[in-house]
């Protein structure tokens, strides 16, 4: 057995990740139903791992100690790009938007309690198997895992685990291509396809595009991208022990995505800081990329394979449901691309997490083009305003039972 420290572990992410660069280029039918990269290399060395496991041998022991900043990181790239002035434009879209995900929680509380029942179990085991996790993703899971116990249902933090874990895999494999298909169903093409290309460089006062950057530029700019995410980090984590204080069960990129918000806005209104957005954003790519592909890596199939009939059940139902409800979506938020891409990012963190819905998102804008509207709605709902409303709904279901 091969023991990895954490650099290595990341290291090792990203050899799986250009693995899965190559997978999707050597594979048509890959690149075809744009799966993500980093989930189609981190998935074979999880089901390498599986194989090894059922000869009874392990192959390697990771550390994920950086896996959590890693995905902070991200998070706090996409506080950056909440900007209130984008925000006024798309505001009625972030509010149809979560109504729609919060409805849909609710559905998923009530087929998995309908599941539950069908295999005579406790109703808790549907809510748990449903929006806790899927919507939720582990770490509501865990968090509201003491509730369900107290509620009378039994090894609710094994059953969280497991579902989650089927979820990220499942929303991961299917956003992408449900939204291809998709796509191609009702003709929908980007009416700015050039815009997958990086956005030329303005003055912020004028407008007009400028000089390409010098080395000496990018690399101030470099700089000061990850010393404002390593700040707004620092910053989130002591907002994030105030949460808990008040006794907020939140995710732990919540306080730095806040910070990272209130970096950009300020920035916004002043100009002070000349905050370098494509920068941040390119960086807050790399940090998903290589927290996706680790994360999957460390998945242990085998405990999926055997989380019995009732859990593979309900996570088949809820899968179908999902991407057949990725098509209301995508009328009722407009009927265009940025509508379509928002269906992929729904796809993505209704069965598990944002970062899943922000993979499945960036695959279909490598191929298509930008969708700015698409990422601002959906990180919004998905990071943010989803968690108070899921624990909303997880709350009653818990006390209605």
């Amino acid at each position: 057995m091969i023991q990895l420290d954490a650099v290595q572990t990341v290291a090792f992410g990203g050899l799986a990740l250009f693995a899965g660069y190559a997978l999707c280029r050597t594979i048509p039918v890959l690149s075809r139903y744009n799966l993500p990269e980093p989930v189609i290399g981190g998935l074979l060395v999880a089901l390498a791992a599986w194989w090894a496991h059922g000869r009874g041998t392990t192959l390697f022991e990771l550390d994920t100690s950086l896996q959590a900043p890693l995905m902070i990181a991200f998070f706090t790239t996409m506080g950056v790009n909440a900007s209130l002035g984008l925000l006024k434009i798309s505001g009625r879209q972030v509010v149809l938007f979560l109504a729609l995900a919060s409805g849909f929680a609710v559905v998923q509380n009530l087929v998995g309690i309908a599941v539950a029942g069908m295999f005579g179990l406790h109703p808790m085991f549907g809510v748990l198997a449903g929006s806790a996790t899927l919507t939720g993703g582990p770490a509501t899971g865990l968090a509201f895992a003491p509730l369900f116990e107290a509620a009378g249902l039994q090894g609710a933090e094994s059953i969280a685990v497991t579902a989650a874990m089927a979820g990220i895999v499942c929303g991961g494999v299917v956003g992408g291509p449900a939204i291809t298909v998709l796509m191609r169903r009702f003709k929908v093409v980007n009416p700015n396809p050039g815009g997958a290309a990086p956005t030329p460089v303005a003055d912020a006062a004028s407008g007009n595009a400028v000089h390409p950057e010098t080395d000496a530029v990018r690399e101030f700019n470099a700089l000061k991208a990850i010393v404002l995410i390593l700040l707004a980090m620092w910053a989130g984590s002591w907002l994030g022990k105030g949460f808990d204080a008040l006794g907020l069960t939140l995710p732990a990129y919540i306080g730095a995505m806040l910070v990272g918000a209130l970096i950009r806005n300020l920035d916004d209104a002043s100009g002070w800081i000349g905050l370098p957005v494509h920068t941040v954003e390119l960086i807050g790519n790399v940090c998903l990329a290589l927290f996706l592909a680790v994360a999957l890596m460390n998945l242990r199939l085998w405990e999926l394979a055997g989380m019995g009939l009732p859990l593979l059940v309900n996570l088949a139902v809820q899968v179908t449901l999902v991407v057949l409800f990725a098509v209301p979506v995508f009328w009722l938020m407009g009927r265009d691309y940025d509508a379509a891409v928002m269906g992929g990012g729904f796809i993505g963190f209704m069965l598990g997490t944002t970062a899943n819905a922000m993979a499945v998102m960036r695959t279909l804008v490598q191929r298509y083009g930008m969708a700015p509207r698409a990422f601002l709605v959906a990180p919004l709902v998905g990071a943010f305003f989803i968690d108070f409303t899921n624990a909303l709904i997880i709350t009653g279901f818990i006390n209605f039972w």
